[in-house]
């Protein structure tokens, strides 16, 4: 049986990871941070879906954890996916997000290299690296640019693994993931911060709904699908980088109309654009050429844009009791309005 460690386990991606791998077989580590509150959503999902995983206590801020967790738990597969990843987040806390997202990979990188050099890494590279982007498409080769101290964290984090693997020869990858949502996104992103505000409107919780930059393009994936490439990185024979993407881009624009009408709401009545909102360095425009990954890895998308869509809103209104269903019943009958009666469970 194959054992697979997982940093941020409880997070968005970590989550549907840790599922996948159940599904191969896999006898499943995560790590976790010290939270006196009660479990998540997602850990709690892991919980009920894969009762024999284990959580460990471990910080990437604290090597000594890292080794003593790597010795304890023997690994195959070592999935490096924590971090703090709020982009605006770092520009208030620099040196938090460079410790944790930058340094963190390499504490990890080194307790690898001294208990075990056979294990096989991935680390959670990220499109924010390209950031003032020079060319159309960003692929493996295009030139980094990072606009904010998460992308240059992780720019470290990306080299750092490239070194490791150079200098030391172990099997460690980069997958380089362009923007992937699910149900599971933290609330304060944007796309989970439109389908979340969208079910309050629908119970009458939330009036408007105030972002920044809503001609920012972005190539959106669903996470369910990018989690099976991390996977088939670890499976090669050789470790390589990669650029994992759908190749389309949407505004926020268009993710606010078609998230909207799913809800049978315009999106013009509830949306306000502050420029108080606005990044201090504004990445405007990013997509991703993943054509090696599909070439080398069998790897493609299997969720097109709007099924991202219209599955984020319809979780988040179950969250609040809402039926999905009864809300497009109503669009097809012509009701203007919607009833509270109608589309409750």
């Amino acid at each position: 049986m194959h054992r697979a460690l997982i940093t941020g386990i409880t997070g968005q991606d970590g989550s549907y990871l840790a599922q996948l791998l159940a599904s191969k077989g896999y006898e499943i580590h995560g790590t976790v941070r010290y939270n006196a509150q009660a479990p998540g959503h997602n850990q709690q999902i892991l919980m009920e879906q894969i009762p024999e995983m284990k959580l460990h206590l471990a910080d990437l801020a604290d090597v000594a954890s890292l080794s003593r967790l790597i010795e304890k738990v023997e690994p195959d597969e070592v999935y490096n996916l924590a971090a703090q990843s709020f982009v605006t987040a770092s520009f208030a806390m620099p040196e938090a997000t460079i410790d944790v997202t930058g340094v963190g990979p390499a504490r990890l990188l080194e307790a690898i290299r001294n208990v075990n050099p056979r294990i096989r890494f991935y680390q959670a590279s990220t499109s924010e690296m390209f950031g003032k982007v020079t060319e159309t498409l960003q692929c493996e080769t295009t030139p980094f640019h990072p606009r904010s101290p998460y992308g240059v964290a992780k720019l470290f984090a990306f080299w750092i693994t490239v070194n490791y693997r150079e200098s030391f020869g172990i099997h460690a990858s980069n997958g380089i993931l362009f923007n992937h949502e699910s149900p599971r996104r933290g609330e304060a992103f944007v796309t989970r911060k439109i389908t979340r505000s969208i079910a309050r409107i629908v119970v009458g919780k939330q009036s408007k709904l105030v972002l920044g930059n809503l001609d920012s393009k972005r190539d959106w994936g669903h996470a369910r699908d990018y989690v099976e490439a991390m996977w088939l990185m670890l499976q090669q024979p050789a470790a390589e980088d990669y650029v994992i993407a759908t190749g389309e881009n949407h505004s926020v624009r268009e993710f606010l109309e078609v998230a909207f009408t799913t809800a049978g709401l315009n999106w013009l009545d509830f949306v306000e654009s502050d420029p108080g909102l606005f990044r201090i360095a504004e990445v405007d425009f990013l997509r991703g050429d993943s054509s090696k990954a599909r070439k080398i890895l069998g790897w493609k998308p299997c969720h097109t844009f709007k099924q991202l869509v219209e599955e984020m809103v319809r979780e988040d209104l179950l969250l609040e009791g809402i039926e999905l269903a009864n809300i497009q019943e109503n669009i097809k009958y012509g009701r203007r309005k919607l009833r509270l009666s109608d589309v409750t469970r």
